[in-house]
């Protein structure tokens, strides 16, 4: 029960707070088309057909959890079958306005009753909705609503009401709080089987229905339900005599956590399908996103949490950073970062508790909590903090076909990013990947994130595999965010190893320098076919899986390869080709030999992920810096390059 009784005190202190806008009990927020404008009297004078989203309507236990086996009706607001008197004369439901009208009525009887709601009721009794909103056509049935380009029909129309009472401010009645707290007054004093809440260890009214819409409004599946009552039901397999003996929950109690927990993911949650993973304190404030790529985090200053003040400067541009931090990414990163964190660490307490619970549900009707964790703010953020630097790497995610936008940072990929680049194929222009794969590689990384567990091995392999499979990609963008994604895990998955972001010339391991003696070969041949003006894949690309397999024979038949475009780049970029082979001579020098003199250079036994590292960054280093002018119509042949 600790998670429930943690969305419990989270409701306790963030809903006296009205920054934080949590819905009141006995409510919930709902879409709505239609709003009906009454008089002081109860007479209708207007309707207006606009959208509300989010709209906060009166609720009871029955109806926030109703089904169309059990269509209990909503208090005040509800769709316009429940609230249309006159509908039984164009084919709705008549038992629809019956349930209606007794709810409204058992409140209006009560001691809490409310004047506005007063008058709704005496409105309906008229049982002219319908014709008032003239939606009757020339043959007698009902019109389909116009909402933009939609339709909507009529008895699916979600009711607002506004009472213009005189000498009242307040006309709209999902804004009136005296509104909302007599209604919740009322349905909180409701008879029922009082029993213990187990989550405030209480003797109180237990909630026989638990709400549902947890993800959203369309949401059918439930945390808690009981469908069979009879001792013989096998529901209870001779464990129970009734569901309450399973587990009991306070109605208050119930309404606080899936009210809470349907704010929290609203505002902060991580939707996959029907996926969903939230991370929260109990106090309210924000945390970084956890499921997220590095571009993805946001500072507080951009969320709009104006009391931080030490998160301002971790995306800055590099136009203003310090000279010192210009062209070194791993430097960069681990400043942007740092400063992120410390962002955080300065708005929340650092014994601070700190929650994270997975949802997912198998069926439409059930939702399972498959994670949850307990920790200290100061050690989630270190965790979040060690993920991001662990698994940084230049990413080169390519174009966003919604929004147009190019992504290209320096930090980690998001746990969606690493299951497209695994699993993902590219189809119509549009990466895409099952879901059912997608939602389990994002469990599977949690644990990485929040737990500090290896990242798995066979992802890793995966993700090396179609890195190498560059001939199979359908389109290079594809191929250069998966060949930094594998950078990242491979990283990631050797930390003891301290890879740097960067060119390390000094690293002498075989996997590392094969892979810089690939990207050199690569960007030879197409440094040359630049020259001549030729446009396809070079060598280096389509040998690239074998090259993984059988580095020293595939180098050999590179090697041969290439002496046709070092001829031509001899007469016509002379320093270029100079460079590159002075690069060639130096790392294939650098390989190790045992004490027999025979050198890593001839082991031809597969390559890890690592030879991967030592491509990109080689590839990397080989591209322009900014070119030095010598004169007019020149460059020093010292800095000349070209972008790959």
């Amino acid at each position: 029960m600790s998670w429930l009784q943690r969305l419990c005190e989270t409701y306790d202190l963030c809903a006296p707070e009205a920054r934080f806008n949590l819905p009141r009990v006995s409510s919930r927020p709902q879409d709505t088309q239609l709003c009906i404008t009454l008089n002081g009297r109860g007479e209708f004078r207007n309707s207006d057909l606009t959208v509300v989203q989010a709209t906060p309507i009166l609720v009871s236990e029955e109806s926030a959890s109703r089904s169309g086996t059990s269509p209990a009706a909503n208090p005040l607001s509800d769709k316009l079958e429940y609230c249309a008197g006159d509908g039984a004369d164009y084919g709705l439901n008549p038992d629809y306005f019956t349930r209606y009208e007794a709810e409204l009525s058992a409140w209006c009887d009560s001691a809490d009753c409310d004047a506005k709601a007063r008058l709704v009721l005496a409105y309906v009794r008229r049982k002219s909705l319908i014709k008032d909103l003239r939606l009757v056509s020339k043959n007698g049935k009902l019109e389909k609503l116009r909402i933009g380009r939609k339709t909507l029909d009529p008895g699916d129309a979600w009711i607002r009401w506004r009472v213009e009472i005189p000498g009242e401010d307040v006309v709209n009645t999902w804004e009136d709080a005296e509104t909302f707290s007599r209604w919740e007054r009322f349905e909180s004093s409701r008879p029922g089987l009082v029993g213990l809440c187990m989550i405030s260890g209480a003797s109180s009214r237990v909630a026989r229905l638990h709400p549902k819409g947890i993800r959203g409004p369309r949401d059918q599946a439930k945390l808690f339900s009981s469908n069979k009552n009879k001792p013989t039901d096998y529901t209870f397999r001779g464990r129970f005599t009734e569901a309450e003996q399973c587990a009991s929950l306070g109605y208050l109690s119930s309404q606080k956590v899936h009210i809470a927990l349907r704010w929290l993911i609203e505002r902060q949650g991580y939707r996959n399908d029907d996926q969903v993973i939230v991370a929260w304190a109990s106090g309210g404030a924000f945390l970084p996103k956890l499921i997220a790529a590095r571009d993805e985090l946001r500072s507080l200053d951009e969320i709009g949490e104006t009391n931080a003040t030490l998160a301002g400067a971790n995306d800055l541009p590099s136009d203003l950073l310090p000279e010192s931090y210009k062209g070194d990414a791993g430097q960069l990163f681990a400043k942007r970062l740092n400063s992120l964190i410390a962002g955080y660490r300065a708005h929340l307490a650092q014994r601070e508790d700190i929650f994270v619970l997975g949802l997912d549900s198998a069926t439409t009707g059930r939702l399972a909590v498959t994670y949850y964790r307990q920790l200290k703010s100061s050690d989630f953020l270190d965790r979040v903090q060690r993920w991001h630097e662990c698994s940084a790497w230049q990413q080169d995610m390519g174009r966003n076909p919604n929004s147009g936008r190019y992504r290209r940072f320096t930090g980690a990929p998001s746990p969606y990013d690493i299951a497209e680049a695994a699993y993902g194929r590219l189809i119509d222009g549009r990466m895409q990947v099952d879901k059912k794969i997608c939602k389990a590689t994002v469990e599977r990384l949690l644990p990485c994130i929040i737990d500090n567990r290896p990242i798995p091995l066979d992802l890793v392999r995966t993700c090396v595999r179609r890195a190498c499979n560059r001939q199979t990609m359908n389109g290079e963008e594809f191929w250069e965010k998966c060949l930094g994604i594998a950078c990242a895990l491979v990283r990631g998955s050797r930390q003891e190893e301290q890879y740097i972001m960067s060119l390390d010339a000094t690293r002498t391991t075989r996997d590392y320098l094969y892979g810089r003696l690939l990207a050199i070969a690569d960007n030879i041949e197409w440094l040359a076919l630049k020259v001549a003006k030729e446009n396809r894949d070079t060598n280096a690309a389509k040998l690239l899986q074998r090259f993984a397999d059988h580095p020293f024979t595939t180098w050999r038949q590179l090697e041969g390869k290439l002496q046709p475009y070092m001829t031509r780049l001899r007469s016509k970029r002379t320093g270029a080709l100079v460079k590159r082979e002075r690069l060639l001579d130096q790392i294939i020098g650098m390989f190790r030999s045992d004490v027999d003199g025979n050198s890593e250079f001839t082991d031809n036994s597969k390559l890890s992920g690592e030879f991967l590292l030592g491509f990109h960054n080689q590839r990397a280093d080989l591209q322009p810096k900014k070119p030095v002018v010598v004169g007019e119509g020149e460059t020093s042949d010292e800095e000349e390059g070209e972008e790959q």
